[in-house]
């Protein structure tokens, strides 16, 4: 291992990097622009005494007198002020004034000039007040920015009543009343009052451009609640169909450029070499996403030959002497990191890069390809084949660190994993106590709840209702937390890990499960339901469906009933694909919440702090006591590796968890790998040795038929037997004493009526002397006690984790597969 250097810091030229952030907001700003603002309009070219007249007659006018009064002192001064500069309308005029330039204090303009002229003193709240009438009255239209700043606490009521009543009517019918009445609610209108003050018109008018330009003048100020005014306008059927589905994270998010656009940002000074990656990147183009596109972009253009170009100005040729190409390997063994200190310095570290052996394939592949490339078409590589400069790369060390690194996370965490979900419940029931009790107290309240004293806040962002809101602050030290959000977060902790050690699927995966994921399959015969849960095509580009556990089911109840919204509908909800960087259509998602109003699919990182949170409540540690982290691929590991050390044959584990290769599923087993093949491959030889080869074929239609009507045989009065197919009874049909017996919770009162005729037959017995009848009533009334038991217990186990009155699983699931005879045949013979 290469030992780390450290050093002072010192200044760093800026990296020859162009940044892609932000591109996608550019794209849509340049297919959307917005409404240009007109030099001339009917209202901003009426009369002064016209202009008055206007703001005295309903809808601009108050219900207040004084109010009416104070606009109009101030509208006419600031109208006499106007008219002191140039131009053939108000909107001239004031673009002419001082104003539009001074946000902050631009009456102080006009208090001067009044002084100057001698006339009646104006006060500032009047002007003010003036000003907001005449923008309500259309008279003079702001920039985005002037407003932003400047606002007052009148202006969307006025702006609302004023200029479009009909528009906010229909769009409050439209709306959910919660969110109408949010504080979230209420700078959405806000925002669409901004765009039709500075672009005139209705609400009708509004376009994608008008919002995006109201965003980027607004800042943070205003995002969420222009993202929210955006989904409304959208959902209000508002915009064009190609219009984006949500102005989330646009200024973070890069969206597809071209591959031109990719290496350019590295800005290489060697025409030809720079076109030379570009076509290579062009050509593999077809078999990458896009995100293993942009990432070999990077390796080639900016940690190959841009590196280069740093340290050997004027290189121009792909040809590399074997003492440049040392050096280029030396230079990538390490990398250098910059460290702040306590004291507020600086230091810069050289220390191992992990990724060097990849980086250096990625770069040898490169070089063998330009020559294979050339053999089969001379004319367009030919001139860019040479030797390659750099040896082949053995990767083997690396992976037997990776695998060792992989299997030791996995020993030291799948024995706490059930102290993790017991922890995950535990949190998820505190943070329901807490959320309940604040919203039972009153603002500004204190109360206590789990030993813990808190305050209510009296703030809300609830104007309707001023003890709505669920912030409140921790005592003593005065601490604010949003309780809501905490039970948001612990529940999704809770159903991530839920979700994710019951299948062993990809967090992708999983964030990609929606409402139409849920199966049933329904056997002809007997009519039980089967539920099952399709996973889509993610890292292999293959879907799967897995079979769904009860306690999975549960699971998936709990975040279907929390998710429906109005009506019990799954809302729709725009998720952003990472490795195409493209937005996907609204789906019905599972994994989504409302933040500020609008739906919304959980991203990697807010699971990621859920997850801590639930760990550092856990206190977990390893055999050295420090704090166990979770990473959401941790439980895929632990779910193959426990499925296995279970008696699952790798191969079964491999089609589960989705992989092309064993040696993949193998990889993730924290087992002796060699003890396992050679167990799976012994039972195997055994199986094969006892079995006669006949029975490795399609079954027939006889047969097809006996293995359905074995499930049929095991129906019984009071529930399941749990018998294998192909034995029969071997407890006599005692039904009630055998372990075998899986009782329904439906039969439950059949159990009790059994109970109470043993425990009657047992009186009689002892009352008649047969004491041998008195043993064998006594065993079947244990029995039978003991299965009461049992649904006693999964009662509990089902109340602890959903809500009283959840649907049956067949009621939340969408649509149903019936697989065809022959596929279930092959299953079964393979079973």
């Amino acid at each position: 291992m290469t030992p780390s250097t450290t050093a002072p810091a010192v200044p760093r030229p800026a990296p020859p990097t162009s940044l892609l952030t932000g591109n996608a907001a550019d794209a849509l700003r340049e297919k959307f622009p917005p409404r240009p603002v007109p030099d001339l309009w009917p209202t901003t070219s009426a009369g002064p005494q016209e202009v008055l007249d206007r703001l005295a007659r309903p809808p601009l006018r108050p219900a207040s007198q004084s109010a009416l009064a104070a606009r109009l002192r101030g509208a006419r001064r600031l109208l006499e002020w106007l008219q002191e500069f140039p131009g053939n309308n108000w909107q001239s005029r004031w673009r002419a004034s001082p104003g539009p330039a001074d946000h902050q204090t631009w009456y102080d303009e006009v208090i001067r000039w009044t002084d100057a002229r001698g006339l009646r003193p104006v006060r500032e709240p009047e002007l003010k007040a003036g000003m907001l009438a005449l923008i309500c009255a259309d008279v003079i239209r702001m920039h985005p920015a002037w407003l932003t700043v400047r606002r007052s606490r009148h202006f969307m009521l006025s702006m609302s009543a004023g200029r479009d009543p009909d528009g906010f009517a229909r769009l409050e019918a439209a709306v959910p009343p919660d969110q109408w009445t949010s504080r979230s609610g209420g700078t959405a209108r806000v925002v669409i009052c901004a765009v039709l003050a500075t672009k005139g018109g209705t609400i009708q008018d509004c376009t994608v451009g008008d919002l995006m330009e109201i965003r980027s003048a607004a800042s943070k100020h205003w995002n969420h609640a222009t993202r929210l005014a955006y989904a409304w306008l959208r959902a209000a059927g508002q915009f064009p169909p190609d219009a984006p589905a949500s102005l989330s994270r646009l200024e973070t998010f890069t969206g597809q450029v071209s591959i031109g656009d990719l290496v350019d940002r590295y800005q290489l000074r060697c025409r030809p070499v720079r076109d030379v990656i570009v076509d290579y990147l062009t050509e593999r183009q077809p078999s990458m996403d896009y995100n293993s596109l942009q990432g070999l972009s990077r390796v080639l253009a900016s940690n190959f030959w841009a590196d280069l170009e740093r340290h050997h100005p004027g290189i121009s040729s792909l040809a590399l002497a074997p003492e440049v190409a040392d050096a280029w390997k030396t230079r990538l063994a390490t990398r250098t990191v910059r460290r702040r200190q306590p004291n507020g310095t600086a230091t810069e570290a050289s220390v191992p890069r992990k990724d060097a052996p990849t980086l250096m394939m990625s770069v040898r592949a490169f070089y063998l390809d330009l020559a294979q490339w050339a053999l089969e078409e001379p004319a367009r590589w030919g001139q860019h084949a040479v030797r390659c400069p750099f040896p082949p790369v053995s990767s083997k060390k690396r992976q037997k660190r990776q695998k060792s690194w992989s299997h030791q996370r996995t020993r030291e965490r799948l024995p706490h994993l059930p102290a993790l979900v017991r922890a995950a419940d535990q949190h998820l029931k505190d943070a329901r106590a807490r959320l309940g009790a604040v919203e039972a107290a009153p603002a500004g309240a204190e109360f206590i709840v789990l030993d813990e004293t808190y305050r209510k806040a009296r703030t809300s962002n609830w104007a309707a209702d001023p003890h709505r809101t669920t912030t409140a602050y921790l005592q003593p030290d005065g601490r604010r937390i949003d309780l809501k959000a905490a039970e948001n977060r612990a529940f999704w902790a809770w159903a991530t890990i839920e979700v994710l050690r019951h299948t062993g699927i990809r967090i992708e995966e999983m964030l990609e499960l929606s409402h139409h994921s849920i199966l049933q399959y329904r056997l002809p015969t007997t009519g039980e339901v089967v539920p099952l849960l399709q996973i889509t095509p993610s890292k292999t580009d293959e879907e799967r469906v897995l079979l769904v556990t009860p306690e999975l089911a549960d699971v998936l109840s709990a975040i279907v009933c929390r998710i429906r919204g109005a009506g019990g509908v799954v809302p729709l909800v725009v998720s952003y694909d990472a490795a195409e960087r493209v937005w996907n259509p609204p789906m019905p998602l599972l994994f989504q919440w409302q933040v500020n109003g609008e739906d919304h699919v959980l991203s990697v990182n807010t699971i990621r702090k859920a997850l801590n949170e639930v760990i550092e409540a856990a206190q977990l540690t390893d055999a050295a006591g420090e704090l166990l982290d979770y990473q959401p691929h941790d439980f895929r590991r632990m779910f193959i590796t426990d499925a296995i050390m279970n008696g699952l044959p790798p191969h079964i584990a491999q089609v589960i968890a989705g992989h092309d290769d064993i040696n993949t599923t193998m990889h993730y087993n924290a087992v002796y790998p060699s003890a396992a093949i050679a167990a799976h491959q012994a039972f195997i030889a055994r199986r094969r040795s006892l079995r006669p080869g006949e029975e490795y074929r399609v079954p027939t239609s006889e047969e097809w038929e006996a293995f359905l009507g074995h499930f049929e045989r095991r129906k019984l009065s009071l529930g399941t037997c749990g018998r294998s197919f192909g034995s029969e009874c071997v407890h006599e049909h005692a039904c009630v004493r055998c372990a075998m017996l899986r009782v329904d919770p439906h039969e439950r009162p059949r159990l009790e009526e059994i109970r109470v005729n043993l425990i009657a037959r047992i009186t009689e017995a002892e009352r008649e002397g047969w004491l041998g009848e008195v043993d064998g009533l006594s065993v079947s009334l244990a029995a039978a006690e003991d299965k009461l038991h049992q649904l006693d217990a999964e009662v509990a186990r089902r109340s602890t984790v959903v809500h009283l009155g959840l649907p049956s699983f067949s009621q939340i699931a969408t649509r149903s597969t019936q697989p065809s005879q022959t596929a279930w045949a092959r299953e079964g013979a393979e079973r």
